[in-house]
């Protein structure tokens, strides 16, 4: 198992946080060390072995958080593992087929080798920060549609990759 990974995200009401923390639980199981961390907070990734990047979608975009850390840490990026996640339908479609990567998330991904690229559902409760994710809740159209059982087989999948590229000493 590499050793060290970061599991790094962006959100704006916690949820995607959640997901963030799921998968570092995956990946501490099979026996890497792993940091989680806000987006906004990373100020290197050069002592990091591998890294997962999540965002929440918000109207088709990747949270701001994780834009910008991919942008402002590429380089050091393109040299490592790298999986991306995101988080957003408010509803099952994310649990039942595969969803693509918003545009942003798909150039990324092709500029810096990304593994893999996983869509999950997303999660809008009652409190949320926004006037349009409170206008959603109100509607009716929030609830939790994330699927822990989908994340954590994914990030296992990451951890069998992450055995598999690890040198042998």
């Amino acid at each position: 198992m590499l050793s060290k990974v970061l599991v790094a995200y962006g959100t704006t009401n916690g949820s995607t946080a959640q997901i963030a923390e799921a998968i570092a639980d995956v990946l501490r199981e099979e026996g890497a060390t792993v940091e989680v961390m806000p987006a906004r907070s990373v100020t290197h990734v050069e002592s990091y072995d591998a890294v997962v990047v999540g965002g929440g979608l918000y109207a088709g975009r990747w949270h701001k958080d994780a834009r910008h850390f991919v942008r402002r840490h590429a380089r050091e990026l393109s040299r490592r593992p790298l999986w991306f996640f995101s988080s957003g339908p408010l509803d099952a479609s994310a649990s039942e087929r595969d969803i693509p990567p918003v545009p942003g998330v798909r150039r990324a991904m092709v500029r810096l080798d990304v593994q893999e690229h996983v869509t999950f559902g997303g999660c809008l409760e009652e409190g949320a920060k926004g006037f349009i994710a409170r206008k959603i809740v109100s509607s009716g159209k929030g609830g939790d549609f994330r699927d822990f059982t989908q994340i954590e087989a994914w990030a296992a999948r990451i951890g069998s990759a992450l055995v598999k590229e690890s040198p042998r000493t």
